[in-house]
């Protein structure tokens, strides 16, 4: 007989994401491990008001990204030179050809020069695969602006990964056909 999964096992299913999203805020894994877990315990704790909460996903982030906001007011603005390529579990899960290896690299690489708020707003959509409505919830602002940050870090990346713009000018290794 299996039991019926409680708010909790639901909590639990979100932890991947909220550490992908945390260190995108903070870019340190300590201090990411830190957010996701005061970002858990709160959610706890409003749980047991709350219990009407109809996307999960988007509540958690939600309080993730208000926690951030509120360390940085008191913290006043500090920043990481973390990069994504840490050793993290954040690289991707089958083994790459030397090739892919390479575009992994240029993709982190550009991800990371990217503006912080395109940066969050590309990770909540395209990886974390929330709508640009939720997106917009979770940082408190317009549906439109979402969409306007989007399409400028799309295009950024983009054209970083065409050969624009790179933001590390080391010879990289071509394809040879």
């Amino acid at each position: 007989m299996t039991r019926e999964p409680t708010m909790l096992d639901l909590l639990a299913d979100h932890i991947p994401a909220l550490r992908r999203y945390a260190y995108v805020l903070s870019r340190d894994g300590r201090d990411a491990d830190d957010l996701v877990q005061e970002s858990l315990l709160r959610a706890v704790d409003r749980l047991r008001v709350r219990s009407d909460v109809v996307n999960m996903k988007s509540w958690l982030f939600t309080i993730m990204h208000n926690i951030f906001v509120s360390r940085l007011r008191k913290n006043h603005v500090r920043r990481f030179d973390i990069s994504l390529e840490a050793d993290d579990g954040l690289q991707p899960g089958t083994p790459a050809t030397q090739e892919d290896a390479l575009r992994w690299r240029d993709l982190m690489r550009s991800f990371e020069t990217l503006a912080d708020d395109q940066r969050q707003v590309l990770l909540l959509v395209a990886v974390e695969g929330l709508g640009y409505a939720e997106v917009a919830a979770v940082l408190d602002i317009p549906i439109g602006t979402v969409m306007s940050r989007l399409s400028r870090g799309r295009e950024k990346l983009r054209q970083m990964m065409d050969g624009g713009d790179r933001p590390d000018t080391r010879p990289e290794l071509r394809r040879v056909k």
